[in-house]
């Protein structure tokens, strides 16, 4: 692993969408093995890191609800780079301030945490090894994937991400103003039996399950563009190919947001971070 020094820097973090997800298998540890396909997106957190006093502050329209304490993916983040320094591995920080802008919607499935994560732990110099992509999996599994950014087939529990050729795709993405919590549409799908799905994700039918609201946002988009919109993995972002923010603008008025984004290349989402001292 490269060791990058401190300073005032400005980070992207791209949002993550999954456009496909199947669940083969569960782990003795109860954990669930994927097989989904993930692509970056252009809509992005800003963060800025900066040597000095530590602690994290969140601004921006999805500030609300975004934890600041050691829950905090980006905390757990630099607490693995602080375990693995000592052990050896890396270059040791002094106590880091981050600052997040949030652009990329809390809890709606887009990765926001995760890419927030991915962004610092690329800043204190992770590459994507599969030692690195393991031990960054294990404190957020889409923190793998947000790593190495682009597009990408995605398994084992997250861990194992192999790059797939970059293409140009336009969706369009409504989130509705609700949450949904992951576990449990896992717990759920367990409780149902390990469904699968005609459509592009088996989360769907237990994600309906646990927050029966969605199906009501589900009509509400198909009704407008007249196709069925897809799940992004357990929730609650749903999503359309193509471009659709006129059809969709007056779910405005329900509570969602309405956003037109495109995929990004994988040297946009996890670029190389040089050193700041060159």
């Amino acid at each position: 692993m490269e060791a990058a020094a401190p300073s005032s820097q400005v980070l992207r973090a791209h949002a993550k969408l999954t456009l496909s997800l199947r669940v083969v298998g569960v782990r003795a540890d109860g954990y669930h093995l994927i097989d989904a396909e993930m692509v970056s997106l252009d809509l992005s957190d800003s963060i800025t890191v900066s040597a000095g006093e530590g602690g994290i502050t969140a601004s921006g329209p999805f500030a609300t609800g975004v934890p600041l304490d050691e829950t905090n993916l980006v905390a757990r983040a630099l607490a693995l780079h602080r375990g693995s320094a000592a052990a050896g591995r890396g270059q040791a920080l002094p106590e880091t301030h981050v600052a997040i802008s949030k652009q990329i919607p809390h809890g709606g499935g887009l990765g926001g945490g995760s890419t927030d994560a991915a962004a610092v732990l690329r800043w204190a110099g992770w590459g994507t090894t599969t030692h690195e992509l393991s031990q960054a999996a294990a404190i957020g599994a889409d923190i793998a994937f947000c790593m190495v950014g682009g597009r990408a087939r995605v398994s084992g529990i997250g861990e194992i991400v192999e790059s797939l050729p970059h293409l140009e795709r336009t969706v369009t993405l409504v989130v509705p103003p609700i949450r949904v919590s992951t576990p449990a549409v896992y717990r759920a799908w367990d409780d149902l039996g390990g469904p699968t799905s005609s459509g592009q994700n088996d989360l769907e039918s237990a994600a309906l399950s646990v927050e029966p609201r969605l199906t009501e946002w589900r009509e509400l988009i198909a009704a407008r563009v007249g196709m069925a919109p897809t799940l992004a993995g357990s929730g609650a972002t749903w999503f359309v190919e193509g471009e659709h923010q006129d059809a969709l603008g007056d779910l405005v008025d329900e509570g969602a947001l309405v956003v037109v984004s495109r995929t990004v290349r994988r040297a946009v989402a996890a670029p190389r971070i040089a050193s700041p001292s060159g």
